[in-house]
């Protein structure tokens, strides 16, 4: 328990600190995230930083000895750390544990040991470090308590006379940077380390171990006044990061390799785990070249640009999301500000993230070049949360469609993670099961996107989607059932007995959301020519359809014919011409062709 006078410190102090300094900076994300203008102005330094917190929060439990509660701490930290103040910042409870004494309680001697030295473990993670961040706010705090460290026979008073220390060093952030002094504001980062050592202060002067306890699954909102702040532009696009495991990872090639790919690199970690962070242009060759140091277990790839949109440049007052396998162009995506999440693929024990980090074109020949057919995974409830969180700062409200619920748990995380930001937020997060997927998960998403360019509201959109929905169609021609086979939906046997007769098959979706074999040719010419008769019955029988999706997998001779031949039937060209995305060429296969399309 702390006390008002403490001269060690136990695995349960150091836990309970944590948890008064975490949630310090929680509850005042949003104000981090408004003075987020370095590395980059993506206002998600508090995101970054509070889900970083969260991460940690949500894997320790106090322990009697402070130097399993700092090991316990560090390693959640490298696992679940986002952004580049949150990578740093992991990296600097990484130092502080790698130096601490394996003992039970710390001394004030002990514990400034472990803090000097530890900072040097940040400034070698940064590849080009820079004063007035983060990482000199920490210095300059570190440096205070070795300094004055000798004269204190009492924790708490010592981190108090500390924070002066600090303070002075966040306020000269300003004269250091000169995109700070630009927008007259502090760094976003250093703000949030000097906010953890308020709470720490808080909790030392209250002494009420309770309210800290009984905040840790609360995320409190303050109200914060918006502001206009000048920012600079981006230099790279994407704010890219791995976890990387292995034995004796070599951080000094990861860091040589990867320097030429983008800026603001951080390579955190131990020669166990590494925490990888950069800015890029090209994140899915960048992650080609990091498979050869480890297994990557994790990947992100965040668009900064996107990010200082909701920030700074929305269109509208809703939000619209959606997930990878929503198959529309990236231009269509760009211009309604559609924001996706990647749903998870694993090749053999390597992560990626559909569509960020591997893209249809390289995706087919990692399939047939590993021994292991490829894996997915839905996105996790913290993945939504993140974004919901970031979104609901901005937009009066948020509208998520996904694909079809009887495939992945991708709705069902989104669900929960819109339920929980709403409540926090107080504003409407409404997740929709689409029952579609690919194409026909494009139109809809589309016909959403349209109708919230036009102004509708929130309810409205939602009582139309239904109709939507059931106006769409999606007709995939499966070249050969390799795919399905090896990833274990069709049978062997049945394979060859397809084989041998040369059958290919049309597979669709029914109102359900299930996979259905609509029909069969015996080829792929035949295939797409049956699916053209049924939108021309459709057409015939239904009157004007409002628009299609054509869609391949590296097949795109086969989209030209779509394309052509339904220009003649509609007397439009379509809104997209997609390479399918990876999660869904898995099972549909190199050479599909598919088209998607929605009854006006």
């Amino acid at each position: 328990m702390i006390e008002e006078k403490i001269d060690t410190l136990s695995g349960r102090n150091l836990y309970l600190v944590f948890l008064a300094g975490a949630h310090k900076i929680i509850e005042h994300q949003k104000e981090l995230n408004k003075i987020n203008v370095f590395p980059v102005p993506d206002a998600d330094t508090g995101t970054n930083l509070a889900s970083t917190i969260r991460s940690i929060i949500d894997s320790i439990q106090p322990n009697h000895s402070y130097k399993e509660t700092a090991q316990t701490i560090a390693d959640a930290a490298l696992t679940g750390a986002r952004g580049n103040s949150g990578v740093i910042f992991a990296q600097f409870l990484h130092g502080l544990n790698a130096e601490t004494c394996n003992c039970e309680k710390v001394t004030i001697a002990n514990f400034a040991r472990a803090l000097k030295n530890g900072v040097k473990y940040i400034y070698e993670a940064v590849a080009e470090p820079v004063e007035g961040t983060m990482l000199t706010v920490i210095k300059d705090w570190a440096d205070h308590i070795w300094d004055h460290h000798e004269k204190k026979t009492d924790f708490a008073q010592l981190i108090k006379d500390s924070y002066q220390a600090a303070e002075v060093s966040l306020q000269q952030t300003t004269s250091k940077l000169k995109v700070l002094a630009k927008s007259n504001v502090v760094d976003a980062g250093a703000k949030g380390f000097v906010l953890f050592l308020e709470g720490i202060i808080e909790l030392i002067t209250s002494n009420n171990i309770q309210k800290f306890l009984r905040k840790k699954d609360e995320m409190i909102e303050l109200p914060f006044e918006e502001e206009e702040i000048d920012h600079e532009s981006f230099t790279y696009r994407f704010c890219t990061e791995a976890v990387i495991k292995g034995e004796k990872l070599d951080k000094a090639a990861i860091r040589k390799t990867l320097s030429d790919y983008g800026d603001s690199l951080v390579v955190a970690g131990s020669e166990r785990i590494s925490r990888i962070h950069i800015h890029t242009d090209t994140p899915q060759e960048l992650f080609h070249e990091l498979k050869d140091f480890g297994t990557m277990t994790y990947q992100k790839a965040d668009d900064m640009l996107k990010q200082y949109q909701v920030a700074h440049d929305r269109k509208w007052k809703i939000a619209l999301v959606t997930d990878s396998s929503c198959d529309l162009s990236h231009e269509l995506m760009e211009d309604y500000q559609i924001h996706m999440v990647p749903i998870n693929i694993f090749i053999g024990d390597n992560h990626y993230l559909d569509k960020v980090t591997v893209h249809p074109k390289n995706f087919y020949d990692l399939v047939d070049e590993s021994k292991d057919f490829p894996t997915t995974a839905q996105p996790n409830q913290k993945a939504f949360e993140n974004l919901y969180s970031h979104l609901a700062s901005h937009y009066d409200s948020v509208i998520a469609v996904h694909l079809t619920g009887k495939f992945s748990g991708t709705f069902k995380n989104s669900k929960k993670a819109g339920e929980k930001i709403s409540e926090e937020f107080k504003k409407p997060i409404s997740v929709i099961n689409s029952n579609h997927l690919s194409g026909s998960l494009g139109l809809i998403t589309l016909r959403i996107a349209k109708a919230i360019e036009d102004g509708w509201k929130h309810k409205d959109i939602l009582e139309k989607v239904e109709d939507w929905k059931k106006k769409s169609r999606i007709l995939v021609s499966v070249k050969n059932l390799k795919y399905m086979v090896r990833g274990g939906r069709v049978s062997p046997m049945k394979e060859k007995i397809a084989s041998l007769i040369n059958v290919k098959p049309i597979v669709s979706m029914d109102q359900e959301g299930n996979s259905t074999l609509f029909d069969k040719a015996f080829s792929q010419k035949g295939n797409m020519k049956k699916v053209l008769n049924h939108a021309r019955n459709q057409v015939k029988k239904e009157g004007k359809m409002w628009n299609y999706i054509v869609l391949h997998a590296n097949n795109e001779k086969g989209a030209q014919y779509f394309k052509d031949e339904m220009t003649k039937l509609t007397g439009m060209a379509p809104a997209s011409i997609v390479n399918i995305s990876p999660v869904i060429g898995l099972s549909a296969g190199r050479g599909a062709v598919s088209l998607a399309y929605m009854m006006d």
